[in-house]
């Protein structure tokens, strides 16, 4: 019995408690009414207070349509009950309705119709002379005064809640994203340092396992490499899990030089000069690049040669790697895997381009706009 009764919902959470306050004053208009001496008219005016109130509590949380019906017929026992009773405060009522109609046409279309009509009753009210209408004079103003405030204040604070609430949910979105970028990029770094690992480590155990008869020393001296590689596999994972730093990328290029000559492929360098004025953000994504472009040759284009190429110039950074290799498009494919799709990623961070050609083996160039750095003045 408890839990049922803990279900009903007393007061709707949308408007609070505030128009139950208002309908506590339902027993004003029975004096209005109870002042004439037509039981026709009592009569009336008693049905036109239920039928009001009804419509006031279905159009309180209802949506579309049945708020501008309910509304309106509202609209229309107001103007009855000033010009018939006397009582003009049902615009009271009203004017707090209509400002939490969050739909701007609504509430326009609504609030004009409300102020119009609510004037013209009055109007005809100070027409016909009732001297218990002029005696209200003053608190009929105030009426007219909160028909014309009150729905605007109701309407900018409600539309300001909601704002709220939108800005609320746009920066939970932004933090979610935010989130998932950095997932992303935490994967990637994984797989760009891990990969090449774990590369190595297979390349130089196929190596020993094909050794361990024919060369038992050049097959131990292997298996210390997959060894060593694996320590430095680990301290690097600890690295980055820790503290995600930036890769320099001379370091790299002693790196990829260890792989490919683990993998019996010829490492070439073509004028590649000291980098000047590049920032270690640059360094990261050109290092992170050619880790993935070396694996890349490494285990798709068998290739017997691999050169390296990086220029600089006022403007940018160009990094070209390049294999005599088979040339597999389908392995170019952006969209399956994470090795070319990474690097277009990396790249786009940093405002860099990327190109691959297919002649002559397979070609890739990065290229990365930079600024050089000024000397700090003394």
């Amino acid at each position: 019995m408890y839990k049922r009764l803990k279900k009903v919902q007393l007061f709707p959470k949308t408007n609070g408690i505030s128009p139950y306050v208002w309908l506590m004053f339902y027993i004003l208009p029975f004096y209005f009414i109870f002042r004439s001496s037509s039981n026709i008219e009592v009569v009336t005016g008693i049905l036109m207070i239920i039928l009001f109130f009804f419509c006031y509590r279905l159009t309180l949380n209802a949506k579309g349509w049945p708020v501008y019906v309910g509304t309106s017929v509202q609209i229309l026992i107001s103007i009855a009950m000033t010009l018939l009773f006397s009582y003009a405060y049902f615009a009271f009522f009203l004017a707090f309705f209509i400002g939490n109609i969050q739909n701007k046409a609504g509430f326009i279309t609504l609030y004009t119709v409300h102020i119009v009509s609510s004037f013209i009753a009055v109007n005809l009210g100070f027409i016909l002379q009732d001297k218990f209408f002029i005696t209200q004079t003053p608190f009929i103003l105030i009426s007219l005064l909160a028909v014309i405030l009150l729905p605007l204040g109701s309407y900018n604070r409600n539309k300001q809640g909601v704002l709220q609430e939108q800005l609320k949910d746009a920066n939970m979105r932004i933090s979610e994203l935010v989130k998932l970028e950095e997932r992303q990029r935490i994967a990637r770094d994984l797989h760009d340092t891990l990969g090449q690992k774990l590369s190595l480590i297979g390349l130089k155990s196929d190596l020993a396992n094909k050794l361990v008869t024919k060369n038992p020393d050049r097959a131990r001296s292997e298996i210390k490499d997959v060894q060593s590689t694996a320590r430095a596999a680990l301290q690097e994972i600890r690295m980055l899990v820790s503290q995600m730093r930036g890769t320099r990328l001379e370091d790299e290029i002693l790196r990829i030089k260890q792989i490919l000559k683990a993998a019996q492929i010829e490492y070439e360098m073509k004028d590649t000069p000291m980098l000047a004025g590049v920032s270690l953000l640059t360094e990261n994504v050109l290092s992170m690049i050619l880790k993935e472009a070396v694996n890349n040759v490494v285990k798709h284009s068998g290739a017997t040669l691999c050169s390296l190429t990086i220029k600089q110039t006022e403007t940018e950074v160009i990094m070209e790697v390049q294999d005599n290799g088979t040339s597999r498009p389908e392995q170019l494919n952006f969209r399956q895997g994470h090795g070319l799709q990474g690097m277009k990623e990396r790249l786009e961070f940093v405002n860099g381009t990327l190109e691959i050609s297919l002649r002559e083996g397979t070609k890739l160039i990065a290229r990365i706009p930079h600024i050089v750095k000024l000397p700090k003045e003394d």
